[in-house]
């Protein structure tokens, strides 16, 4: 699921964006914010489709194997043991993913190579001929080898790799999101009744998040101007061109959270844009950051200009 900094990480996205762009049409911006999100989703529904697809193709290598020209015996009884998993079944006939799947038109038919690519690399794996061997057939083992195919195949294969950076613009991004969802599909199946099972879902509380960040990117655009002034005054010494884009909008989003969004505490603002600076700034861009808000704010603080409720108290 993602969480409040990861999507304040698809915010930042979105106003970078916005900030390089010559059109500046708000209503598109948040139009293709809410489309990042459902991005993530959606790779989620591939990346779930490519397991079933992977089952799907242990039928097809067994069919090839039978018609070879002189099959061997091991060729006429391949055991398509995978196909059948109590996970995946599961999965596959749940209403839920079906829905999805449709939506997003997740199919690996254009490019059967990935499913064979990574059956191929599994049809290998000791963990493999285990499986095949187990004769527990419970839904928690037969959920440990599709884990397996997740983590240690699909998750490391260079190939694979390619072709989600190819086809999803944000999935080096995305991937620590994806995990998690990944990992909570595995949770929350603890059924073999497919439709008593639930698919991860894209936040917490989505009806909640969507508000927060829109109302976050829309008001870093509505008080542009104001909140340039303030880390104007307080970056004189510093040349305009050498600070980095993606700093002021840290700053410019942590200044409107400090602002105008009430319940969210002083020291959760400072620390999130802290973190996401250390992740996609430079390297001194925290300390910096830090520096010029920790200024900012005390002369909100003493304009009376931040004002928080309940949970959110200012210290």
């Amino acid at each position: 699921m993602l969480n409040r900094r990861q999507l304040r990480v698809k915010v930042l996205q979105a106003l970078y964006a916005y900030n390089l762009s010559e059109d500046k049409q708000v209503k598109a911006f948040e139009k293709k914010l809410l489309g990042s999100v459902d991005d993530v989703y959606e790779t989620y529904i591939w990346l779930l489709a490519l397991l079933q697809d992977t089952a799907e193709y242990v039928l097809i290598d067994a069919d090839e194997r039978k018609n070879r020209y002189l099959p061997s015996e091991e060729d006429l009884n391949v055991d398509t043991k995978l196909h059948s998993n109590k996970f995946l079944v599961a999965l596959r006939e749940n209403s839920e993913y079906q829905r999805e799947v449709k939506k997003y038109g997740a199919s690996w038919s254009f490019d059967p190579e990935v499913s064979k690519t990574v059956y191929n690399i599994l049809r290998d794996k000791p963990e493999y001929e285990a499986y095949l061997a187990s004769e527990d057939d419970s839904l928690r083992a037969e959920k440990e080898i599709i884990k397996f195919i997740y983590k240690k195949i699909i998750k490391i294969t260079a190939s694979v790799d390619q072709v989600f950076e190819d086809k999803f613009i944000n999935w080096p991004v995305d991937k620590e999101v994806l995990d998690a969802m990944v990992a909570k599909t595995f949770s929350n199946f603890q059924s073999e009744v497919p439709n008593e099972n639930k698919l991860a879902k894209i936040s917490p509380d989505w009806t909640e998040d969507r508000d927060f960040i829109v109302n976050l990117f829309s008001k870093v655009i509505a008080y542009d101007e104001k909140f340039q002034g303030y880390i104007t005054e307080k970056t004189k010494n510093w040349e305009a061109d050498r600070i980095a884009l993606i700093d002021i909008l840290l700053m410019k989003m942590a200044l409107t959270e400090l602002v105008h969004f009430p319940s969210i505490p002083v020291k959760v603002t400072m620390n999130e844009y802290i973190e996401i600076a250390k992740e996609f700034s430079t390297p001194k861009s925290n300390s910096f950051i830090n520096g010029i808000l920790d200024k900012i704010l005390a002369e909100l603080k003493a304009e009376g200009k931040v004002r928080k409720t309940g949970r959110g108290l200012i210290e």
